[in-house]
């Protein structure tokens, strides 16, 4: 299973995010910053020769957001509604941006020609749904390359996309503000841990002093956070994630682990764990495919993995499972795939790791994350999950 199906199984298109995407769009610039809009020219909405009108545009702004990191581009399109938020369209595609980003330091030829066609049919979602806000952002890649801003640059000159290079404690705010619903209401705290391709982020909140309303909020309870200069890919650069033998795949948890102990508030959180309810919360392609493997799915469903718990013991025994599973085998299984077949033992690593030094009952899957907490962000800037005031009655007059 490819990230570019999960992502078709998470949205959810209404009429006007069934059209294909204009492959003859022309660029049209975006503006810098967060909350960027759309200026495209009364020309570019023309329809020329095209041989269909544009259908009208439904009422209700449009937000959107792009994720561009180290393994994945990943773009989000949505309205938001009473609920939160609705998804009209949505795109994944597995580019590898930063392959051989750990030895070079350099991201290479063949990685940024693959993530600019991506970006293209990025850009013309975008001009197709013409957001009224949005906001795309590129992580670990082109923070850690050292041609990086040189990329993005030609990404705005190609594209005409201004991604920004966000630093890593935005990041974990925004993967915890888009994973903050799933955290159990009675539980006191939770960790949340994002598995990325170069890097991977650690929220602890707590909620003994309250707990924020605001799902917008949410990273007000961010007690300590860590962004480890470990992921799926660099992990399979260093140890090799084809032939993963137990001892290697020991190696890998031990060399995070080294990481892990750097984490402030260790001891203070492992005492939390030990007196309050508390829980994991894991966002990533390797906790969502674990989830996948555990029930047993003959594709990936992501309204049964979204939201679903599992115990350390299931957790343990599915890891088990996938480490005697031949890479022959994880390429052709419907959870994993070709794309993510060398990869899913690394994060599987990051994950052991982290639940070894932290150890809880549950962990709670979330296939969501940075897109979700940007669009949420921006929502919840603009009052869009506030309800109207009613109006006040008139007084009546007196006879």
């Amino acid at each position: 299973m490819t990230d570019s199906d999960r992502s078709a199984a998470a949205a959810v298109p209404d009429g006007a995010a069934r059209r294909r995407s204009r492959g003859n769009s022309r660029p049209g610039h975006v503006a810098k910053g967060e909350g960027q809009t759309t200026p495209w020219t009364d020309a570019e909405r023309r329809t020329g020769n095209a041989p269909n009108p544009p259908p009208r545009k439904p009422r209700g702004a449009v937000y959107a957001a792009l994720d561009l990191g180290t393994n994945n581009c990943r773009l989000l399109i949505a309205r938001p509604n009473e609920h939160g938020f609705r998804v009209l369209d949505g795109f994944t595609r597995i580019v590898r941006l930063g392959e051989g980003v750990s030895s070079t330091g350099r991201l290479g030829d063949a990685a940024m020609e693959r993530t600019i066609e991506a970006l293209k049919l990025c850009r013309n979602k975008l001009k197709d749904h013409e957001p009224a806000r949005m906001r795309l952002v590129a992580t670990e890649a082109c923070r850690a390359a050292e041609n990086g801003p040189e990329f993005l640059k030609r990404v705005e000159e190609e594209v005409g996309l201004v991604l920004e290079i966000v630093d890593r404690r935005t990041e974990a705010e925004l993967a915890v503000t888009g994973c903050a619903d799933l955290i159990e209401k009675e539980a006191q705290g939770a960790l949340m841990f994002d598995i990325g391709g170069g890097s991977s982020e650690l929220a602890w909140l707590d909620f003994r002093g309250g707990r924020p309303k605001s799902q917008g909020r949410m990273a007000a309870s961010i007690r300590s956070w860590q962004s480890l200069p470990v992921g799926v890919v660099s992990i399979a650069e260093k140890f090799g994630g084809v032939d993963v033998t137990p001892e290697t795949f020991e190696a890998m948890v031990a060399y995070v682990a080294g990481h892990l102990r750097q984490f402030r508030g260790r001891e203070k959180l492992r005492q939390m764990i030990a007196e309050h309810p508390m829980h994991l919360i894991g966002t990533s392609g390797t906790v969502t495919t674990l989830a996948g493997l555990h029930l047993g799915l003959e594709r990936y469903e992501r309204q049964k993995v979204d939201g679903l718990w599992m115990t350390n013991g299931q957790v343990s025994e599915t890891m088990k499972v996938l480490l005697g599973m031949p890479y022959d085998r994880r390429v052709s299984h419907p959870c994993i795939g070709r794309d993510r077949a060398d990869l899913v033992l690394p994060g599987c690593a990051i994950f052991e790791a982290i639940r070894r030094e932290w150890q809880t009952e549950r962990v709670r899957v979330a296939d969501r994350g940075l897109r979700e907490g940007i669009l949420i962000s921006l929502m919840d800037a603009d009052r869009t999950f506030r309800r109207p005031q009613r109006p006040a009655p008139r007084s009546r007059r007196h006879a």
